[in-house]
């Protein structure tokens, strides 16, 4: 690259980004603020070293976390440097990739048994040997699940615990964490025979590899002169160390990262690496991108108000050349359902304006996807969905829907062999095998072939015939209930009672968590169909298998709906954050510990700033947990943007407007009236669906709770959030959610509709519910925060508006 080019190159880039490239030598933090264009910075960087101090490429090393990250950035920086070939290139890297290249050259080094020629086990490989070391050692596989093993093991070694340290730390009274140690000391022996490592070992080994051997240290410092790393917020201790022992004599080390878009806290990533890389590299220069490339300054001003809250964090301020553009679009929704109607019919706006627009739907958890994508479909809008499955392909949803195909039809071979040992009843491939020619033999179904066998047992180990016993049992149950249950109570027999959601539970990560709050959504559906359609069981499961099979998701279509995880990375002129409701987002684990409550606004701050032109943000005030609909409050990061920055799109009363006019105690109150909660003991949604995997089989076992008719949907209403109906024959409900309690009887006349905020010379602000009667007679009923309701003569109540 000549000279020219290079400062054609460098005119393009503004005056901080420029003092990032050519600050080659020492330590270096660039604090890369989102939309700030780190990407580019990070390659011109690669290619001044080049051309401009002559430093050969394969002394630089780019780290970075994903595949496509590193094939972005090696092609940039190839066409950048003019094309060289790749065995003079800079290595560009993800972690893991560079961890297994040091391990081919090195690992015989350690003297753990393995030899340059190890194979790489991924997750699925080391739950399979876990279980067989679970079998080995006679435990039963139910009480100790695999998969839930095998993340203990996982998250002892990235903790720097081995086998006999973890050992070593176990209770004496702790026996399912000593049988864990046991099958960890089989796991690692079994390991070491298949001369195998799993994703752990990749960073672990080659950290210890490190550490012990000085003269592989030498030769990696030597070798790697300028290091950049990438998404430096995201790394862990491993990935910490990893990097401090290459930079042991060259501290040529560039580290770009944002510590506002630090959201990966539940993997194991460590902010702190990125918060005190002055402590450690004192000699380190700070150089912050501010100017945002992105987003108008109105999303700017929303994202860092709300960031500011947080003390884990380096001052800086994002800035914009773009104009203020539209204010943030706020919506409070009566409940889900009305929310999802919201989204598709604004959507559908902006898409008349503007066909080629593009627009994301970001949601904390992949469960609330499912109204949006029935929204969606019912508008005809194309989305595809990233990160996941769409609703019903997920497969703990396809997999109780199984269960309920066989409550149907038991003879189902298909639904009967993916749930039969699922979860897991030590069931193996040899008894299904045997099973099957048994059904052949007799030329019976497979579940004619089960009876068979729990009767005769011929065949058939005992462990086996009473697995296939209790099986049996299962399916009659759902049999019988099928029969004379509705569709939502079928759905939760089958979650609890074929212990779907103890195995899930056991497993305690989160994606057990995540799994679960699907299958509160299915049940939600459920619920649902029972209130709208009037159909049975078979009707919903009909209406289910047409739209996993009708429905084709179009890669390329206008709209993505994915979690606020995924969507980290990406950017959307039309972006909606729904589900703004405290419980839900901030999660209702964050409620406990400030580490984690910083960690979701930082998810928030990220949300935000995928936003490029016009940016919503909804909620509703109700919101059904396991097909009881309860009630829900805004969210605190709602409370921590500036409310000038917010226009209120609300049908009536809202958490907004009386926010404008008054404390955020009051608004809080305010929130609850419009819900019709005054009462303490009111059941309410805060955070009770998402608050921990033992919840669900609790909430399900409650079998004398009522579930609430209330918030059953009729056919879509011509608005996005009309007040609904029950199902035939039509009745209003009494109270509209959105806008405020409706009158029994209203008057016509009178200053004081319900909805009306008023002021009152004793009890101060208050909210009008209801107005009954007329003229000198008509009396009011408002709420007053901290005094509860009061029930005024309008004539002599002395009330202003406020």
């Amino acid at each position: 690259m000549n000279f020219e080019l290079m400062n054609d190159l460098l005119s393009t880039l503004n005056e901080r980004q420029r003092e990032a490239v050519a600050a080659t030598e020492g330590p270096l933090l660039i604090l890369a603020g989102a939309g700030s264009g780190k990407t580019r910075v990070i390659t011109v960087r690669i290619a001044y070293l080049i051309a401009e101090r002559g430093v050969a490429p394969h002394n630089i090393l780019a780290v970075t976390f994903t595949n496509k990250a590193a094939q972005e950035m090696r092609e940039r920086v190839t066409k950048l440097i003019g094309g060289q070939k790749l065995s003079s290139a800079p290595l560009v890297s993800t972690f893991h990739s560079l961890c297994v290249r040091m391990l081919r050259r090195d690992i015989e080094k350690l003297e753990e048994g393995y030899t340059r020629s190890f194979t790489i086990y991924d997750q699925d490989d080391s739950v399979r040997v876990v279980k067989s070391c679970i079998k080995d050692l006679g435990y039963d596989d139910q009480r100790l699940a695999p998969r839930q093993t095998q993340g203990a093991i996982s998250h002892a070694k990235n903790s720097g615990l081995d086998a006999d340290s973890y050992a070593a730390r176990v209770e004496a009274h702790d026996e399912k964490r000593a049988a864990i140690a046991r099958v960890f000391k089989l796991y690692e022996e079994r390991l070491v025979n298949n001369n195998a490592l799993d994703f752990d070992d990749l960073l672990i080994k080659a950290v210890r590899l490190l550490r012990k051997r000085e003269d592989v240290r030498a030769y990696y410092n030597e070798r790697f002169r300028y290091i950049l790393v990438d998404e430096y917020q995201d790394t862990n201790s491993l990935q910490f160390a990893l990097i401090h022992f290459l930079t042991e004599r060259q501290q040529n080390v560039c580290v770009v990262g944002d510590e506002s878009q630090s959201i990966y806290r539940w993997r194991g990533a460590d902010i702190s690496n990125i918060l005190n890389f002055e402590q450690h590299y004192p000699e380190a220069r700070v150089i912050k991108l501010e100017q945002n490339y992105r987003s108008t300054q109105t999303i700017l001003d929303a994202a860092d108000a709300v960031i500011k809250h947080n003390t884990e964090r380096k001052d800086k301020t994002l800035w914009t050349a773009n104009p203020a553009g539209s204010p943030v679009r706020y919506y409070q929704a009566a409940d889900a359902e009305g929310e999802a109607r919201f989204v598709a019919a604004k959507i559908e706006e902006h898409r008349r304006a503007d066909p080629t627009l593009r627009a994301a739907v970001l949601y904390r958890t992949n469960a609330q996807s499912r109204l949006f994508e029935e929204a969606l479909r019912r508008a005809g809008i194309a989305y595809n969905i990233v990160g996941g499955f769409s609703f019903y392909e997920r497969a703990e949803v396809r997999d109780i829907v199984s269960y309920l195909k066989l409550a149907l039809n038991p003879h189902d071979s298909v639904a009967l062999l993916r749930v039969v040992n699922t979860p897991t009843r030590g069931l193996g491939k040899q008894t299904l095998d045997d099973l099957y020619a048994r059904a052949k033999d007799y030329g019976v179904s497979l579940w004619e072939a089960v009876g068979i066998v729990t009767t005769q047992g011929e065949g058939f180990s005992p462990r086996a015939v009473s697995a296939l016993k209790k099986f049996q049992s299962i399916i009659e149950g759902l049999v019988a209930r099928a029969q004379k249950e509705s569709a939502s109570e079928v759905v939760k027999a089958a979650i609890l009672d074929t212990g779907y959601a103890d195995a899930l539970k056991a497993e305690n990560s989160e994606e057990a968590e995540s799994r679960l709050e699907n299958l509160q959504e299915l049940v939600n559906a459920a619920v649902d169909y029972d209130a709208e359609e009037g159909g049975g069981l078979r009707d919903f499961i009909d209406a289910a298998a047409l739209v996993s099979d009708t429905d084709q998701y179009q890669m390329d279509a206008p709209v993505t709906l994915m979690t606020m995880h995924s969507a980290k990375g990406l950017e959307f002129p039309l972006v909606f954050i729904v589900g703004m409701e405290d419980g839900l987002f901030p999660h209702s684990r964050a409620a406990a510990e400030q580490a984690e409550m910083e960690e979701e606004r930082r998810l928030a701050y990220v949300a935000i700033t995928r936003a490029e032109r016009f940016l919503y943000v909804t909620h509703a005030m109700r919101r059904r947990v396991y097909g009881e609909e309860l009630a829900s409050e805004p969210s605190q990061f709602l409370n921590e943007m500036p409310l000038e920055l917010l226009e209120d799109l609300s049908r009536g009363a809202s958490w907004l407007s009386f926010a404008r006019n008054s404390s955020a105690t009051e608004a809080r109150h305010t929130a609850r009236v419009l819900r019709g909660e005054t009462s303490k003991q009111e059941r309410r949604y805060g955070g009770k669906t998402y608050d921990s995997v033992d919840s669900i089989a609790e909430f399900f076992r409650q079998r004398g709770d009522q579930i609430s008719r209330n918030a059953a949907a009729a056919k879509q209403s011509a608005q996005p959030d009309a007040p609904r109906q029950q199902p035939p024959p039509a009745r209003t409900k009494a109270t509209t959610r959105a806008g405020g309690a409706a009158s029994s009887s209203t008057s016509s006349g009178g200053d004081f509709v319900p909805g009306t905020h008023v002021k009152h010379p004793k009890y101060g602000r208050g909210l009008v519910l209801r107005r009954e009667g007329a003229g000198d007679s008509a009396k009011l009923t408002v709420s007053f925060p901290g005094f509860g309701q009061k029930k005024l003569v309008e004539k002599y109540a002395g009330l202003e508006k406020a």
